[in-house]
C-alpha cells in the first residue's frame, strides 16, 4: 500500500523525534519515497544526517540556503501525504493558526495532500484545553490526528502524552491509503514458500518453493488495500511489510497458522508448497552414516486447503495452487472439487520461464463455477493481479 507514494515527514522539536530513524526506514521499506522536513528545533533531538542517510534524500529545513531555494508549494503539491510525527506542542499552535515562519509550516499551509499528524508532549501539556481547542481546529481543517499512547513521558510522569509508534503509524497510512481501493476491508490469508520436515537436528526434507509467488500475492494485495496474514515457511526472499506475519517450518505449524488466521479471513490463497509427508519419527541427534542404505517411514501431513475449505462459512473464499506434471487439467479440476476450494490455480513445471525460482509464472484458474481462464507468461506480481481480478469478479 505504500509502494510508491511519496510522503513529506515532518519532524518537529520533540524528544519523541528519536523514533522518526526507525518511522523512515519503516515508510521506505515498505516501498515509500520519503522527503524529511525539519523544524530548527528539532535537529537537538535528531540529526538531518541520519534521517537523510535512511530517507536517501537530503533533510530540508530552510526555506533559503546558501546553494539553493526549497520550493514549499512544490512540495506540498508533490506528496500523497504529509505526515508531521512528532507533532510537537509548538508546531500544533502554529498550524491551527497558520503561523507561517518556518519551512515546515510552509509546507503545510500549501498541502494539497492529505495531513496527518502523531502528536508528543507531555500529559499536562496534552490535557490543557488550548491544546484541546488547536486539535479541534486541525481535525475541522481535515487533518487526521492519529491518538497518543499512554506511558512513560520525557518528566518520569506516566500517562496519555506519548507518540504512537511508527508501526501503528505506518499501519494508519496504509489505512487510508486503502481507502477506495478494490480490496479494501478485506481480509486476506496467503501461506508461502516450502515446509521442512526434519530428519533430525540437522537433515530435512523439503522441495524447491522460493516462495516468490506468494511473495508477489501478498505485495499485490497490499497494494490493492487489503489486510494481510502471510503464514511463511522458511524463505530466503525479501517478505512485503504485511500487517501480520507468522513464520513457520513444518507443515503441522502451518496448518495450526492457517486454521487460527482463517477465522478471521475473507478470502484465503494457500500457495505454499506443503510437505505431503513427514519422517514419523524425528531423531534428537543427528543421524549417523552406518551401512549402505537407510529406510525412513514417512506419514502423511495434514492437508490444509481440504481443512480450510471443510471449515469455510458462507462469504470465504479458498483458493489453492495445483502444480502439475501431468494430465495437468484433470487434476487441477479433481483438486477443486475434493477441497471444496472455489479456484484451484494450476502452474505446471512443463511451461518453460516459470514455475520454482522464476520470477515469471503461467497460470490457468478453474472455479466451481465452471470458469476457466488462461493467462500468458507474465510476472508473478501481473499473475497475482490477474488472480485477484479474478476473485473479485466471482464476488
Amino acid at each position: 500500500m505504500l509502494k510508491g507514494k511519496k510522503i513529506l515527514l515532518g519532524v518537529t522539536g520533540s524528544i519523541a523525534a528519536y523514533k522518526a530513524a526507525n518511522l523512515v526506514r519503516l515508510l521506505v521499506t515498505g516501498g515509500a519515497e520519503v522527503q524529511v522536513l525539519m523544524t530548527p528545533a528539532a535537529k537537538d533531538f535528531v540529526t538531518p544526517l541520519t534521517l537523510g542517510t535512511l530517507s536517501k534524500s537530503p533533510v530540508l529545513s530552510e526555506i533559503f540556503s546558501e546553494s539553493e531555494w526549497a520550493n514549499h508549494v512544490h512540495l506540498g503539491r508533490w506528496a500523497d501525504a504529509m505526515l508531521v510525527a512528532p507533532l510537537s506542542c509548538n508546531t500544533l499552535a502554529k498550524m491551527a493558526t497558520g503561523l507561517c515562519d518556518n519551512l515546515l509550516m510552509a509546507v503545510y499551509l500549501s498541502a494539497t495532500c492529505p495531513v496527518v499528524v502523531a502528536p508528543a508532549m507531555d500529559e499536562d501539556m496534552w490535557q490543557h484545553e488550548t491544546t484541546n481547542l488547536n486539535l479541534q481546529a486541525l481535525e475541522k481543517a481535515g487533518t487526521h490526528v492519529i491518538p497518543v499512547e499512554d506511558g512513560e513521558l520525557a518528566s518520569g510522569l506516566f500517562g496519555k502524552g506519548r507518540m504512537a509508534e511508527p508501526e501503528i503509524i505506518v499501519e494508519y497510512l496504509q489505512k487510508m491509503f486503502a481507502a477506495g481501493m478494490p480490496l479494501s476491508g478485506k481480509r486476506i490469508l496467503i501461506s508461502a514458500g516450502p515446509t521442512y520436515e526434519p530428519l533430525d537436528p540437522v537433515r530435512f526434507i523439503g522441495n524447491h518453493s522460493t516462495g516468490k509467488m506468494g511473495m508477489a500475492l501478498a505485495r499485490v494485495a497490499l497494494e490493492m488495500g487489503a489486510e494481510v496474514t502471510l503464514v511463511c515457511g522458511p524463505v530466503q526472499v525479501e517478505i512485503p511489510p504485511v500487517q501480520h506475519l507468522v513464520k513457520v517450518q513444518t507443515a503441522s505449524e502451518m496448518m495450526t497458522a492457517c486454521l487460527e488466521a482463517f477465522a478471521g479471513a475473507d478470502i484465503a490463497i494457500m500457495c505454499a508448497a506443503v510437505a505431503d509427508y513427514r519422517p514419523e519419527i524425528k531423531a534428537t541427534e543427528k543421524i549417523k552414516k552406518e551401512g549402505d542404505e537407510m529406510i525412513i517411514k514417512l506419514v502423511k501431513n495434514p492437508d490444509i486447503l481440504q481443512a480450510l475449505g471443510a471449515q469455510k462459512r458462507k462469504g470465504q473464499l479458498v483458493a489453492g495452487f495445483a502444480l502439475e506434471t501431468e494430465n495437468e487439467e484433470n487434476n487441477a479440476l479433481k483438486k477443486l472439487a475434493s477441497k471444496n476450494a472455489d479456484f484451484i490455480i494450476l502452474n505446471s513445471l512443463k511451461d518453460e520461464g516459470a514455475g520454482f525460482g522464476s520470477d515469471k509464472n503461467k497460470i490457468t484458474i478453474f472455479d466451481t463455477r465452471g470458469g476457466k481462464q488462461s493467462f500468458g507468461l507474465k510476472t508473478k506480481e501481473a499473475a497475482a493481479r490477474d488472480i485477484f481480478n479474478t476473485i473479485l469478479s466471482y464476488v
